[in-house]
């Protein structure tokens, strides 16, 4: 986990610079993070219940927004 920890700080300092490479940054991040996982023994069906958690987090910040 140490290393996905390294990899998502290397991916937030990349993500302050352009679009693109934020998007570039996020699927670097996201296969790093998803490796990691296999690697440390987690099933896909337990990473599906962590990206659908991640999903219910965001739709809930969204939701908590007021309308611009």
């Amino acid at each position: 986990m140490a290393q996905a920890l390294a990899t998502q700080q290397a991916a937030t300092a990349a993500t302050t610079t352009t679009a693109p490479n934020r998007e570039r940054a996020l699927k670097i991040l996201s296969k790093s993070i998803y490796k990691e996982l296999r690697q440390n023994g987690y099933e896909p069906k337990q990473i599906v219940a962590l990206a659908t958690e991640l999903i219910s987090l965001v739709t809930t910040d969204i939701g908590d927004r007021p309308l611009a």
